[in-house]
């Protein structure tokens, strides 16, 4: 079994979400007393925050950077960073050490395309939504047209997830106002939508719409666990 390293922490809700799915994950393939081998670095995510908003992305990076390296070393066979938003910097990361990154947007796209849909709605921070790091890669890689919400909308969902979410508060009042959303996404002509936070599969799971819903950090995991297991 390949070590998974984990650079985590961004935040810690969906960071034990992505902890339990890849130790049920090895579990559901070996059985017994089995668990997934894992390298972890949790961040703390207030000051990437901080980073964030002021949009010192290069400082962010440094910090991102460092953990993948103390990953790399700890014997991690390939890399997660266990957040949609930061997936920007990727490209930054894996330049900077020698393991291989599992990129999550390509892990998303695969299973889009297994599924045979072209045209996609996109959730996430307004990071993911209205800069190119995500939508470019979905699109000029994997042939996938995204559309996102209107900015309005866009600002609902990014405040629910900082606000609510990494704080692990799921209100119904939260949850109608992503459907509602989802609708307006779909009547635009999306065959899917791509949860492309990872926290927002703690708000909305598939039975809360007839819209398929693309799961990243589920995705995610089990492309991790296929490829420790594997090769």
């Amino acid at each position: 079994m390949k070590t998974i390293g984990l650079l985590g922490g961004m935040s810690w809700e969906s960071t034990a979400v992505y902890y339990r799915l890849l130790n049920q994950g090895v579990k559901a393939q070996l059985g017994d007393h089995h668990s997934a081998s894992i390298a972890m670095v949790s961040l703390d995510f207030e000051p990437i925050k901080a980073l964030q908003f002021a949009g010192r992305w290069d400082e962010a990076a440094q910090i991102l950077v460092n953990a993948a390296r103390r990953i790399e070393a700890a014997g991690a066979d390939f890399l997660l960073i266990c957040t949609n938003t930061m997936h920007k910097l990727a490209n930054v990361v894996q330049e900077s050490i020698d393991i291989p990154l599992l990129h999550l947007a390509d892990a998303t796209a695969k299973r889009i395309n297994e599924q045979g849909l072209t045209r996609i709605g996109l959730l996430g921070t307004q990071f993911t939504m209205t800069e190119d790091f995500y939508k470019r890669r979905l699109t000029q890689e994997h042939g996938i047209e995204v559309l996102i919400p209107a900015p309005s909308d866009c600002e609902i969902i990014h405040r629910i997830i900082y606000e609510e979410l990494c704080h692990g508060i799921v209100r119904d009042e939260s949850r109608d106002e992503y459907l509602r959303i989802i609708e307006i996404l779909r009547s635009l002509g999306a065959e899917g939508v791509i949860e492309g936070c990872t926290e927002i599969a703690m708000l909305i799971q598939q039975f809360h719409t007839p819209v398929p819903l693309f799961d990243t950090t589920t995705i995610h995991a089990e492309q991790a666990v296929r490829m420790a297991l594997t090769g």
